[in-house]
């Protein structure tokens, strides 16, 4: 019988996980008043046979709450409320980060606090609608370009909230520098548009980035601290760029520099995003030093021709996880995975579509008499 590599212990940094499996960060808009629930801890507790897991989206902010529903971790209310899901994962023995991510212009001023902005690196207003709780589908609304001003305060934001996730428990952060979120809005040149030391050249581009990340490694350890990372990507309206290859080039070796513990890429393109061409993937593996995650459009065999071939050293699963909580199990034993996803609960506010989904039950073998 054939050993797989994908279920055997490994070591990410300092954690020890009991698999190479990840389950990847999805919204779930739960997080009712922005604060993380008994809910999302049964949740997460659920699904913690996976190595490591990377929450949801959380905002390191009140200006980052882009979305109805998400959680954020920048008050006390919210470190409680996270309490309760590291303490059912640990619990259990997994291993939990939380993905600090900063919405920016992917937004809309109805979905967040009194007082609240919608930023971004320019005043750049991302095509498509997004819903909110009060009105339904709205325009993304137009995003306040930064000031400088701006700008320091948001690094402090990441770093406060780093912090508070070391206190709530988790065993690290990840930078979500994905998706058309704020971080990555600053890394292409088609959101980026300003007239000062954070744009025009690859390396002006990668400057907030590079800031954030060595900032939060700063202050609570490098070994605790990650970045998604989405070449290629066109989620949030980000077209591709001429340039992606060589921002990435550039932005790879520099992460390496500072010694994170890990890049988290993402491949969309089994759900109709361009491709990641292996040559990316392979410039950087070669350029970043410590683990790399991947994640996107994985079965059980591909991940392990992956992990055999040295092309990353984690593997990410997003919707598997959502209507198979036990899908490191069912994988491991070849049983059958569950097809029933109910898409219309994804991002509804209770459990219907959430923690209702069974474990894998042995079909029962009636005997003829």
């Amino acid at each position: 019988m054939k050993t797989y590599k994908l279920f055997s212990p490994t070591n990410l940094g300092l954690l020890e996980l009991r698999n190479h499996i990840v389950m990847a960060p999805l919204t779930r808009c739960r997080a009712i008043g922005n604060v993380a629930n008994d809910l999302m801890a049964t949740y997460y507790k659920q699904r913690s046979t996976a190595g490591l897991i990377i929450t949801e989206g959380t905002s390191p902010s009140s200006n980052g709450l882009g979305y109805a529903r998400i959680p954020g971790i920048f008050n006390k209310a919210q470190i409680i409320g996270w309490k309760k899901t590291t303490k059912a994962v640990h619990d259990v023995g997994g291993k939990i980060v939380v993905q600090l991510m900063h919405t920016g212009r992917i937004s809309h001023i109805l979905n967040m606090p009194k007082g609240a902005e919608v930023e971004a690196p320019s005043a750049v207003k991302a095509s498509g609608q997004i819903w909110t709780d009060a009105k339904g589908l709205k325009d993304y609304s137009i995003p306040k370009a930064m000031s400088v001003e701006d700008i320091e305060l948001t690094k402090a934001e990441y770093v406060t909230a780093a912090k508070n996730a070391i206190e709530a428990g988790f065993d690290g952060v990840e930078l979500h520098g994905a998706n058309g979120y704020l971080l990555e809005e600053f890394l292409s040149p088609i959101t980026n548009v300003r007239n000062d030391n954070y744009d025009g050249s690859i390396e002006n581009r990668c400057l907030f980035v590079l800031e954030v990340v060595t900032a939060v490694a700063n202050a609570i350890g490098k070994e605790k601290t990650g970045i998604r990372l989405s070449p290629y990507g066109v989620a949030g309206d980000m077209p591709n760029y001429p340039e992606i290859d060589e921002t990435y080039y550039y932005l790879s070796k520099e992460l390496n520099k500072i010694g994170i513990a890990y890049i988290h890429l993402v491949d969309h393109s089994s759900m109709g995003a361009p491709i990641v061409p292996i040559e990316v993937k392979q410039m950087i593996r070669s350029n970043f030093k410590n683990t790399l995650i991947i994640c996107g459009g994985y079965d059980k065999e591909s991940a392990e021709s992956d992990l055999e071939n040295g092309i990353c050293d984690l593997i990410g699963f997003g919707r598997l996880f959502i209507n198979n909580p036990d899908l490191v199990g069912r994988l491991e034993h070849n049983q059958e995975l569950s097809q029933n996803l109910k898409t219309e609960f994804f991002y509804s506010a209770d459990e219907q579509g959430y923690t209702d989904y069974p474990n894998f039950k042995e079909p029962i073998v009636l005997e003829i008499a």
